[in-house]
């Protein structure tokens, strides 16, 4: 009798075969320093055989016995001699395989202590991508083959309803191919909202690269004796008392004191610079609680309460807050200082201490699991400076579609305002999104990694946390986006045959959020769930 194989171990077969490959090399030196165990083993356990009848079927659960026992000791020593399992239940040898096979890039998931100016790259998922095939090449535009069309069977009356609103847009790409295999208003440029975030991330790293790094500095004027606090852009910049990996305006605070002390400063006049960026510091949008006034210099998003993300009410005035706090922290180290004003760093002034920002990978990450709007406009800006633009809301949209380009992404209607996706003027299209996310998953550019990695997990956690808990749980990774009357979502799922597609999906004109999110989370279930490839 033939026992048909079941699809969740079909679909599990190059996930098994990926794991058969990674312990492999680990395992077999594990046999062969195992080999005097097993040899003391086979010694210990002869006699016992030995002894046994050979003849008589009776006796045979005794040899059965006997050679469960010897093969139970034989896996404890292979298990003992391939090394330990990790707090997360990954074998060594499959993390020191991971790690071997990285020659580049990834994110630095680690502090920024003593180890800061020289990070380390953690293990990215460019391995397991080029493990699925991988693709250097654009997004592919040519019909799909003969058998796709069930795809479409699937997804056209899960985004033809009315929850969805007036129009919509939506492509379905093979990250291993690059081959599109589904598309219905695919170039029909759209607001996006935070899906834009996925642009932000994507022209940040390119334009400044996964570890690069945000310094804060306090220098002195060497003729007034004048201390300026300068911002350096870190929008993850912090003055509570548990800092973690961000960095710290009370670590700065001490150092700077502690380097005033050894030249018998006590006193000081104290002042700030946010010269980095120009242009308006509030959105088009107003006051608003999603993001603070945009200021090279701000301490925790200038947040009134201990929230980290989300909606929170915001100071009016982030950088002379920041200000405060430092002033604040110097005094407590026993340095005076006057109230601080806004002025400009010379040239001549002397760099007395500096504290940075985590890499620009792990900002990025972030930044799109929270989907967090203050470090997108933040990473706008710094993008805008790294590619000869103003560090502005118009600099930073400029620069967005400078990179992008450069990249030989489908910019064709294409328009950027802002990094965020707040502004209701930015346009963007399925076909952009998927492409964005298709070159993320390229195996030559390592660096762009965090923008597949931040992405929010299906139930789990930022933005999807609450989403998806009785569907596709885990397997789907996409970044939302709200606004009234707009509702979209972009990333990736793995399909029932273990294909990894990238996805977009944008609908203008909903009637209401919760609907058009629960319509949008079906379609992304039901193209996870699809042996449509």
């Amino acid at each position: 009798m033939v026992v048909p194989e079941q699809r969740p171990w079909r679909a599990a077969g190059p996930h098994v075969r990926r794991l058969a490959n990674a312990v492999r090399p680990r395992l077999a030196r594990a046999a062969t320093a195992a080999k005097p165990r097993i040899a003391r083993l086979a010694k210990a356990v002869r006699p016992e055989l030995a002894h046994l009848p050979r003849r008589r079927t009776d006796r045979t659960w005794q040899y059965t016995a006997v050679a469960a026992t010897a093969g139970l000791a034989l896996a404890a020593a292979v298990v003992t001699a391939a090394g330990p399992w990790d707090a997360d239940g990954q074998r060594t040898a499959e993390r020191d395989r991971a790690a071997a096979l990285e020659r580049s890039g990834g994110a630095d998931h680690g502090g920024s202590g003593a180890n800061a100016r020289t990070p380390q790259a953690a293990p990215s998922a460019a391995a397991v991508l080029a493990g699925l095939g991988g693709t250097t090449g654009t997004v592919g535009t040519k019909k799909a083959p003969p058998g796709r069309q069930a795809l479409t069977d699937v997804l056209g009356p899960l985004l033809d309803v009315p929850a969805l609103g007036t129009g919509h847009g939506a492509a379905v790409v093979d990250v291993t191919t690059g081959t599109r295999l589904y598309a219905v208003g695919a170039d029909r440029a759209l607001t996006p909202a935070s899906t834009t975030k996925i642009a932000t991330a994507v022209a940040a790293l390119s334009a400044l690269g996964s570890d690069h790094r945000f310094t804060t500095r306090a220098a002195l004027e060497p003729d007034t004796g004048e201390l300026v606090l300068v911002g350096g852009g870190d929008p993850t910049l912090t003055a509570r008392a548990a800092a973690g990996d961000l960095a710290s305006l009370r670590t700065l605070a001490a150092d700077t004191a502690a380097t005033l002390a050894k030249r018998g400063i006590h006193k000081i006049t104290l002042s700030y610079d946010t010269t980095l960026f120009s242009g308006p510091a509030l959105h088009p949008i107003g006051v608003n609680d999603n993001l603070a006034p945009v200021s090279a210099l701000t301490a925790d998003e200038g947040r009134t309460d201990d929230s980290t993300s989300g909606p929170a009410t915001r100071v009016t005035d982030p950088p002379a807050d920041a200000a405060r706090k430092f002033a604040g922290f110097l005094r407590d180290a026993g340095v005076e200082t006057t109230p601080p004003g806004p002025s400009k760093a010379t040239g001549r002034a002397e760099t007395l201490a500096t504290v940075s920002s985590p890499t620009l990978a792990t900002i990025v990450e972030r930044m799109l699991t929270n989907s967090d709007n203050d470090i997108a406009e933040t990473l706008a800006r710094q993008t805008g400076l790294a590619s000869g633009e103003a560090g502005s809301f118009a600099g930073g949209a400029k620069a967005i579609a400078t990179q992008l380009r450069k990249l030989g992404l489908p910019l064709s209607g294409a328009s950027f305002h802002d990094g965020s996706g707040l502004d209701r003027e930015d346009r963007l299209t399925a076909d952009l999104l998927t492409a964005l996310l298709v070159k993320a998953g390229d195996p030559a550019r390592p660096g762009l990694r965090p923008v597949l990695t931040g992405l929010p997990v299906a139930g789990f956690t930022g933005t999807l946390a609450d989403r998806y808990t009785d569907g596709a749980a885990g397997v789907v990774r996409a970044k939302t986006g709200t606004l009234t009357g707009v509702n979209t979502l972009a990333g990736t799922a793995v399909d029932r045959d273990g294909h990894l597609l990238a996805f977009a999906f944008l609908a203008s004109g909903t009637p209401g959020a919760q609907e058009a999110q629960r319509a949008l989370d079906r379609t992304a279930t039901a193209l996870a769930g699809c042996g449509c490839g």
